[in-house]
């Protein structure tokens, strides 16, 4: 084989060598650029869900200390229900003991009923 040819052929291999590096470092970018966008992308949904997260734990953190406010004042009023009934009830004894229409065991001799029920 002549020199001139094997030189030829030497120098082909080596651009061809040289457009394959250079076609896979090409995709190899590419492939990363695609790879960022991507990642990119999901950073920003994530910081996205991750504000509503947020929002909502708050919100029902809010509805969480309402519900609490309204159970204390809930329990107050009831509270206080109770006293009063239980004062309505020393009234009604106090009434029956001091009342000349009523018996010994608390019941009117006119036959006449209270109404006791809640």
């Amino acid at each position: 084989m002549d020199t001139g040819i094997l030189i030829a052929l030497v120098v082909l291999a080596l651009v061809v060598v040289a457009a394959v590096v250079l076609l896979g470092r090409k995709k190899s970018a590419a492939r990363k650029e695609g790879l960022r966008r991507e990642a990119h992308e999901h950073r920003e949904e994530a910081t996205i869900r991750g504000s509503r997260a947020d929002a909502q734990e708050a919100e029902a953190q809010e509805r969480a200390a309402r519900a609490k406010r309204e159970q204390a004042r809930a329990e107050e009023q009831a509270a206080l229900a109770r006293q009063e009934r239980r004062v309505a009830e020393e009234r009604h004894e106090h009434a029956d003991r001091v009342d000349p229409d009523t018996d010994d065991d608390g019941g009117r001799n006119d036959r006449t009923t209270r109404n006791t029920s809640a």
